[in-house]
């Protein structure tokens, strides 16, 4: 159940991550690059204007990263032992099973006589 809701949770970040990062604009499209300045990083200073879109891709690549380290722990553990008694019942059924006829040991006679 965890499991299933950690893999859909990290698909949809995934799917918002890469529709964030195709909105937003690249560095030559900054306001110097309009008037043919080339060096248009420079513009807003060293780091350029931060927009709420960069704010959330880095929010949501911080919650892909958790998530993958989630993922990646629960794939590492073992495997749990059956917690209900429905479980229980088919694994211990599964156990006893009775071999078929000619797949296993052939049974002696009752009457025919021990070496």
């Amino acid at each position: 159940m965890l499991l299933t809701a950690l893999t859909i949770l990290q698909v949809f970040v995934g799917i918002a991550i890469i529709a964030l990062v195709l909105l937003q604009r690249g560095r030559g499209a900054d306001a110097g690059a309009g008037f043919g300045a080339g060096a248009s990083g420079s513009v807003f200073g060293a780091r350029g204007a931060t927009t709420g879109l960069s704010r959330a891709t880095a929010v949501f690549a911080v919650v892909f990263m958790l998530n993958s380290l989630a993922l990646a722990w629960i794939a590492t553990r073992p495997a749990e032992q059956p917690a209900g008694l429905l479980d229980s019942a088919a694994i211990s059924e599964a156990e006893q099973a009775p071999t078929a006829p000619g797949l296993g040991t052939v049974p002696a006679p009752a009457d025919a006589p021990t070496p």
